[in-house]
């Protein structure tokens, strides 16, 4: 949005000294003009803001290549060697269909352990298989990306992570969180956007409405209800927004279902993950 020009200059830094690979690098600017790039870095300006995903999507949309790279305006990634290490990883192991790296703030604060896409987060220096991403650093083979229709547009902000993760699935393929790759990113609480408890609420019903079997949806919307209503115990701060965006997700459109088929859900169970909680 035009709002963090020196996080975006860092962001764009690292990438431009990437090696080994070929890149083509757009900048999405969501209701503004991106200016003052580097060179070979082409701007795309939207009229108005159409939220992260939708934003992401309209990038993809503009670049080629085998494999898309999606990093966030206060994001980067340190080292010159981290595409061509990722994407090393994936065409060694043809099961990989999207990575995140470890993510780790630069200035030496404690990392969230939201950044660890796992229920059990244990070592965040230990990769395995997961089943949601965070969106700031994500790499997927092309042909994957196309396959499952990119991100929700509909979401605009929170968990369409979550969908990508599961429509990866979906392909036969599996998510990997690589902790030995590296992205930075400052440790800010989410809760700073105004519309954080209503969007993550209306998400997480909409997450099930446009992706899971009608069997498991109201399982799935139901635990994470629960969560939050023990989570609010502690700090019931954004409670009534919450519960207004859980009301609007039942009560809105989702714009569309893509059913993520049993056997997906029999591979993520298997995996260590159900899509239940």
């Amino acid at each position: 949005m035009g709002t963090r020009p020196d996080d975006l200059a860092r962001g764009l830094e690292s990438l431009v000294a990437q090696t080994g690979v070929e890149l083509d690098i757009v900048v999405v600017g969501n209701a503004w003009t991106p200016s003052g790039l580097p060179k070979g870095v082409r701007a795309l300006a939207l009229p108005e803001n159409l939220g992260i995903p939708a934003g992401r999507n309209r990038g993809a949309a503009e670049v080629t290549g085998d494999y898309i790279f999606f990093l966030d305006d206060d994001a980067r990634i340190p080292s010159p060697t981290f595409l061509a290490d990722a994407i090393a990883k994936i065409e060694a192991d043809s099961s990989i269909g999207l990575l995140q790296p470890r993510v780790v703030d630069p200035s030496g604060v404690e990392n969230p352990t939201r950044w660890i896409p796992r229920i059990r987060k244990g070592d965040p220096a230990e990769s395995g298989n997961v089943f949601s991403v965070w969106e700031g650093a994500t790499l997927l083979p092309r042909a994957v990306f196309d396959a499952i229709e990119g991100w929700g547009d509909p979401y605009f902000y929170a968990h369409e992570g979550i969908e990508l993760a599961w429509r990866v699935w979906d392909q036969g393929k599996r998510v990997l969180y690589a902790a030995d790759l590296m992205a930075n990113h400052p440790a800010v609480k989410p809760t700073r956007h105004e519309y954080y408890y209503r969007l993550n609420a209306r998400n997480r019903v909409w997450l099930a409405k446009r992706n899971l079997p009608w069997l498991l949806a109201p399982l799935y919307v139901g635990s994470w209800t629960g969560i939050q209503l023990l989570r609010s115990l502690r700090n019931p701060a954004g409670l009534k927004s919450w519960f207004g965006g859980w009301l609007a997700g039942w009560r809105e459109n989702p714009g569309g279902r893509r059913r993520i088929a049993w056997k997906t859900v029999w591979r993520m169970a298997r995996a260590g993950r159900p899509p239940l909680i």
